[in-house]
């Protein structure tokens, strides 16, 4: 059960990042009239089941902290509904010495590192951020009786891909479970069905 929930942990984050390579690469190219077979609506659709907004959350000396299951960041708002204009370090470094760009309530700015994000002017006390949330983890639930697990549902965490996602999933499973057990026919064969 261990080994399972790792290798569906880490098929659903493999299917959960193609979204967005798929996406881009979707968006090169014209789109279609229809409503139910636009590639790029669908896959927009698939991201934006993990789309959350962290509600207000309070920004100390000037630092927020990002929500530790963040996987993209959409956009930080002040209060009211302003939005806060993210910028690299080196041109918010500036932003804060010139008088004339020199951030304020009505445009406040940001420059984002690691899990934080620092916020000018000092006075903004709080902020919302809208995100693209990772998966939350997949678990076989399971209890362990006579050294044998035993399959327990009350104890199990769903997949959250979208539902046209199932044999993908099964089959990027088979894939890693093939490649794990060093089984090269099962590696294979979950490679050509993929394929």
């Amino acid at each position: 059960p261990q080994e399972f929930n790792l290798l569906a942990n880490q098929a659903q984050m493999d299917i959960f990042e193609q979204y967005f390579y798929d996406l881009n690469q979707f968006l090169r190219v014209p789109g279609n009239d229809g409503a139910y077979s636009d590639v790029v609506n669908i896959l927009q659709e698939k991201i934006n089941m993990f789309e959350v907004t962290s509600g207000s959350t309070t920004v100390t000396n000037t630092i927020l902290t990002l929500p530790s299951n963040m996987y993209r960041l959409g956009s930080i708002q002040s209060a009211g509904g302003i939005e806060i204009e993210r910028l690299e370090h080196e041109s918010f470094m500036k932003a804060i010495r010139s008088p004339l760009t020199r951030p304020s309530l009505s445009r406040p700015i940001c420059f984002v590192i690691g899990s934080t994000a620092t916020i000018m002017p000092d006075r903004i006390s709080t902020a919302e951020v809208f995100y693209i949330r990772r998966p939350s983890n997949v678990g076989w639930g399971y209890d362990v009786v006579n050294e044998k697990a035993l399959y327990n549902p009350g104890k199990s965490d769903s997949f959250e891909l979208h539902p046209s996602e199932e044999t993908d999933l099964v089959i990027k499973i088979l894939t890693l479970a093939g490649v794990l057990m060093e089984d090269q026919m099962l590696a294979q064969a979950a490679t050509q069905e993929d394929a």
